[in-house]
């Protein structure tokens, strides 16, 4: 779903919270609790598969520009365990935002 216009942050955070929701199921924080200092795996609980999950629901919501799998790649071990909610729709946002090419 490349758009025209710069992606509203508020609007993918909710988005984003929606598919963890959807991800993890019973386990899942209620989406409107879920906020950009929730950390994956610390606060989320969100294990390696859950990951993947994730990662396929972004693609098929934003299209391939939204491509998870290759940012997580992009990161160091450290900073994948620090990875939070806010980090993820700030890279959706820059993959979106018109004339970036993903």
């Amino acid at each position: 779903m490349k758009t025209t216009v710069a992606p509203d942050e508020g609007r993918v955070l909710r988005e984003i919270a929606e598919m963890i929701t959807t991800v993890l199921g019973d386990y899942a924080p209620d989406a409107a609790d879920i906020g950009m200092d929730a950390r994956f795996g610390d606060d989320l609980e969100m294990e390696s598969i859950d990951l993947v999950t994730l990662a396929g629901l972004l693609v098929e919501w934003y299209g391939p520009d939204a491509n998870f799998a290759s940012y997580l790649a992009s990161l160091e071990l450290d900073e994948i365990i620090a990875l939070t909610v806010g980090d993820l729709v700030a890279y959706v946002c820059r993959a979106l935002r018109p004339g970036t090419g993903g």
